[in-house]
């Protein structure tokens, strides 16, 4: 604090630096609140997600089993083979925040029929339709996870900062505020003294 000239340039410098700080500190803590809240938000999405696709992935395979127990473990895997889905993956881009979070869009294209509709039980098309939705709802989860990875590491990064000006920048610029404004009181009051003096013995040499 010595080496600060005890000026008013210095003072109101001081001042303006404070009060960017100050609003910076706000503006970084309201960013903290909104990506916590988006980061609650994406957890609760997440959770859905998981548990529709792991309900989904137990129904399959029950009826996998089932269909194999009807038609036999060879037929169900010319079946497989047989199949001819094509996907088609659209990711585009969008902004919360600052931060960058992908939108995938999973499209399928199926080129039916993958099989005899005479060489078949009902259980072969319902494991398809489940497969299927299975994929799409794992390319949502998927989105969801980035989303997490990717906000939680922005919101980690905007603590450390507001963490930085809590207890760094602000309490320095108070202090040097503080300083500051205490020695320019003082060498006032010295300058006041100084000329009351001068004053006085001017008015008694008179």
């Amino acid at each position: 604090m010595k080496n600060i000239p005890a000026t008013k340039t210095n003072l109101l410098r001081t001042k303006k630096m404070l009060t960017l700080t100050e609003q910076g500190y706000d503006l970084l803590d309201e960013k903290r609140r909104m990506l916590l809240l988006q980061l609650n938000l994406i957890i609760y999405d997440a959770e859905r997600l998981h548990k529709q696709v792991n309900d989904k992935l137990e129904k399959a395979y029950k009826k996998a089993e089932e269909a194999i127990v009807l038609n036999g473990k060879e037929k169900i895997e010319r079946i497989a083979i047989s199949v001819d889905v094509k996907y088609r993956i659209e990711i585009k881009d969008t902004t919360i925040m600052g931060v960058h979070l992908p939108l995938i869009n999973l499209q399928t294209e199926e080129n039916l029929p993958y099989f005899s509709p005479f060489d078949n039980s009902i259980y072969t098309d319902e494991i398809m339709k489940e497969f299927i939705e299975i994929i799409k709802l794992v390319s949502q989860l998927a989105e969801k996870k980035i989303a997490l990875l990717r906000i939680s590491r922005e919101l980690q990064k905007t603590i450390k900062k507001i963490n930085a000006l809590e207890k760094i920048f602000l309490p320095l610029y108070k202090k040097q505020l503080k300083y500051i404004s205490e020695r320019i009181e003082e060498e006032e009051r010295e300058v006041f003294s100084t000329l009351k003096i001068i004053k006085e013995q001017k008015n008694k040499g008179e």
